[in-house]
């Protein structure tokens, strides 16, 4: 969960599947051939070539959503939204020696859990990737990616699973949401330049072309007004937008956050540049037209890069920061400063850390990577003490500051690596009964494990945005003496493929 690292990708394929089996779980293997002729196939040892067409069942979907069949034994990885237990006719793109790629030609044979995706620019747009799969679906594939990332890659035991004793991880089904819809809190969007003018939306699958968008059905409404209305008096203006190729043009993202419990609102204009042509014109009108926002801040951002931010900002009208809550936990948000982008799932998540914490009121915690404090503070109502590090020395200097918004003077923050700073806070006497870890997709560093293992706490509790470095650093930890005793999936990200998990581990007693 936290961003600070950045880059919440996925790379490698490994195939985690819906746990519904297409007709057996077999691929046809009725390939049908194309312009490659069968001698190259030969040659290449594969049932398919580039530019075949074949009729395959899905048997699951890999992390990035792509559906995944099989030839005579080989994996094609389907783009183009191909569901598990359908049959489909594809395309191949592209093969490897292991597997290939290939594009969705026609559904034959239609999943139960195929819906009309309700987004009109859905089939172009790469925000979501699982719109087409119902929600009851979503949350069943979601489990189902963190049980295969435990076994395969963890090497795991999942209770309740067919290859598995009773006695394994208990994996619980996903927690998700009432109503999945409208839930981000925060919309970046990049500007462009048509025939037409300036657009700003969300980037094409695979590329870096705008998509112009009016709504977008996972953000927050007042977002979407809010970035129409900005493109509209750009328009007005005559706001050039960046050009990735030349480095040319102003306005290259606007960014919008809104906290949904007090209803204040910042926009954030990122620009090329320094100089805002027309400034005091955009303020007034960017003031009377969406009266909603709080604050108006420019970031500069000159390097040619496709990083959002650039290093320095400053309030062109109205506050500096916005406030908003998870649970009764208040947070100052700044322009650059991290925040979690679904607050109802957010509390949720933080809900079971909590319980998973075991927390009594008497215990201490550290929070290895603690960001502006997020945790660290909802943690702080049920502890004793509780300790945050963080190696962004911003997020440390939020994460303080969000600690005295809360008159919580038994929370303490520290910059650095928590590998560094968790052992000279062994050494000056500070022990911990619970360790928490929220680390970026890249997992826990090794050595903050190794720490973990010889600061022997009670308990420790992972939460995790990537199920395949979740089962790398649960297998070092079980390892090391620890025993994995339950993982609660929460759907942060409704319709796309991401996944959070909460993990809770104890001190396995028959390990010295």
């Amino acid at each position: 969960m936290n961003r600070h690292r950045n880059a919440r990708t996925g790379s490698g394929k490994d195939l985690s599947s819906a746990g519904q089996q297409g007709r057996g779980g077999k691929g046809s293997g009725r390939a049908g051939r194309g312009v490659n002729t069968p001698a190259e196939t030969q040659i290449a040892g594969l049932p398919v070539a580039k530019n075949d067409e074949a009729v395959i069942d899905i048997i699951g979907m890999n992390h990035d959503g792509e559906g995944v069949g099989r030839v005579e034994g080989y994996t094609l990885f389907v783009q183009g939204g191909a569901l598990p237990g359908e049959q489909v006719r594809v395309k191949v793109l592209k093969t490897k020696k292991q597997f290939g790629y290939a594009k969705l030609l026609e559904v034959i044979e239609t999943s139960p859990d195929r819906v009309a995706a309700p987004c009109l620019i859905y089939d172009k747009c790469g925000g979501c990737q699982l719109q087409h799969l119902s929600y009851e679906g979503q949350l069943a594939w979601k489990r189902q990616h963190v049980v295969d990332a435990l076994e395969r890659i963890g090497k795991l035991s999942v209770a309740g699973d067919e290859n598995s004793s009773d006695s394994g991880i208990t994996v619980l089904p996903t927690l998700g949401m009432e109503e999945p819809w409208r839930y981000r809190n925060k919309a970046q969007v990049p500007i462009g330049v048509t025939e037409g003018g300036l657009v700003g939306g969300f980037y094409a699958r695979g590329s870096h072309r705008i998509i112009d968008m009016e709504t977008c059905l996972i953000q927050h409404e007042s977002n979407d007004d809010v970035v129409v209305k900005v493109k509209e008096i750009g328009r007005r203006f005559g706001i050039t937008a960046y050009d990735e190729e030349t480095g040319h043009g102003l306005l290259r993202h606007v960014v919008v956050k809104v906290g949904f419990r007090t209803g204040e609102m910042m926009l954030v204009l990122v620009t090329n540049g320094n100089k805002i042509p027309r400034e005091d014109e955009w303020i007034n009108a960017i003031r009377e037209e969406i009266p909603a926002v709080v604050s108006i801040c420019q970031n500069v951002n000159t390097r040619q890069t496709n990083v959002i931010f650039g290093d320095v900002t400053r309030v062109l009208w109205g506050k500096e920061v916005i406030y908003d809550y998870i649970g009764d936990v208040k947070f100052a948000i700044s322009a650059r400063s991290f925040y979690q982008v679904n607050p109802v799932q957010t509390e949720v998540l933080y809900g079971k850390t909590v319980e998973y914490a075991g927390l009594t009121g008497a215990e201490t915690v550290i929070d290895a990577y603690c960001g502006i404090g997020t945790i660290s503070l909802f943690l702080g109502q049920h502890a004793k003490r509780v300790y945050g590090v963080e190696i962004v020395k911003e997020a440390i200097e939020d994460a303080r500051a969000n600690a005295e918004l809360n008159n919580m003077q038994h929370v303490t923050f520290e910059v650095g690596a928590s590998e560094d700073v968790i052992p000279r806070w062994k050494e000056q006497g500070i022990e911990a009964d619970v360790i928490v870890v929220d680390p970026p997709r890249k997992g826990c560093d090794p050595r903050l494990l190794e720490t973990i293992l010889e600061m022997k706490p009670e308990r420790v509790v992972y939460v995790s945005c990537n199920p395949a470095t979740l089962a790398r650093d649960l297998r070092v930890l079980e390892d090391g003496g620890y025993r994995t005793v339950e993982v609660q999936p929460v759907d942060m990200f409704p319709h796309t493929v991401h996944v959070e998990s909460v993990a809770l581990l104890v001190r396995d007693e028959t390990v010295k």
